[in-house]
């Protein structure tokens, strides 16, 4: 399925009733019918109480149970509007915002709400970028400027990994990381790219070992004219990531939510060039049924 509103008068529209909402959950979730969640078995009855029970193990489960909007109390319709006005934020939506729009009467409420929905925003089994890769890391957060070099304090340590496209950026893996060690970095490397990429690098030595893991590494170095970077891409990557998080959430992030923002700028930036609006609503509520759960303090 692959059919999502493009207007806010066809969201308001498809999404009218509760019931509308589900049958769209629904087949996103199951877009080839049903599959029980404990055997495989695709066959089930629906009981009175809104429940799919597998004919083959008898296991009882909703169509919201084992997503991200399982135990919710609230509507999924209300839901469909977060999501929807999350993703037509242009520089992305912040707590009180949300709070206001859909008239939630906690705060707390809707800072959860946006996390749940920030965790949703990398796909389960994401794939890796190849072909030519910008590597570099660049340190976010904090008041100090820290120490110069590859050290600060107060401020938390980005891996940017950037897809050469031409003269531009393809897509792009934004990963919080210790430190910029080798072991750090090779990991890095290894969860976002795949094996045989050329990784352009600068000359820090821990990207030494890349050529032993299976990457053909290249160490490239500034021209020698001011300003000019070696890096260029995730040096913009850098500097738009800063700018994002100072102008939309004045630079309130705390190093333990910093993989909630990334995740959500990297899931805005790789689809920049959506012309319809209503396909972030679709993309982000189609990974919303693929993720599981988020509890307590998994927040």
């Amino acid at each position: 399925m692959g059919d999502y509103p493009k207007t806010l008068p066809e969201f308001e529209e498809w999404f009218a009733t509760e019931q509308a909402c589900r049958e769209y959950f629904r087949k996103l979730r199951w877009p080839n019918g049903f599959s029980c969640p404990r055997c495989g078995a695709e066959e089930a009855w629906f009981s009175d109480r809104d429940l799919y029970v597998c004919k083959h193990c008898r296991h009882q489960t909703s169509v919201l149970a084992g997503t991200i909007f399982q135990d919710t109390k609230k509507p999924l319709r209300l839901w469909f509007r977060a999501i929807w006005h999350i993703t037509n934020q242009k520089y992305g939506a912040n707590a009180l915002g949300l709070q206001r729009v859909l008239g939630l009467g906690s705060y707390h409420t809707a800072w959860r709400w946006l996390h749940k929905l920030r965790r949703a925003m990398v796909r389960p089994g994401q794939d890796k970028l190849s072909g030519t890769i910008e590597v570099d890391e660049s340190y976010v957060g904090g008041k100090e400027s820290g120490n110069p070099g590859r050290g600060s304090e107060n401020k938390e340590l980005v891996f940017i990994a950037a897809q050469e496209d031409g003269e531009g950026i393809g897509r792009i893996r934004l990963r919080r990381i210790e430190d910029a060690t080798a072991e750090s970095l090779e990991q890095a490397v290894k969860q976002t790219i795949e094996p045989d990429s050329v990784v352009r690098t600068d000359g820090w030595p821990s990207y030494n070992g890349l050529t032993e893991i299976g990457y053909r590494h290249m160490a490239v170095r500034s021209g020698g004219e001011v300003g000019e970077a070696a890096l260029p891409r995730p040096s913009q990557i850098a500097s738009l990531l800063k700018r994002w998080l100072l102008g939309t959430y004045q630079g309130a992030v705390r190093a333990s939510h910093l993989e909630y923002y990334l995740d959500e700028y990297t899931f805005r930036f790789n689809r920049r060039a959506s012309r319809f609006r209503g396909k972030l609503f679709y993309r982000l509520l189609q990974q919303a049924a693929s993720v599981n759960p988020v509890i307590g303090k998994n927040l």
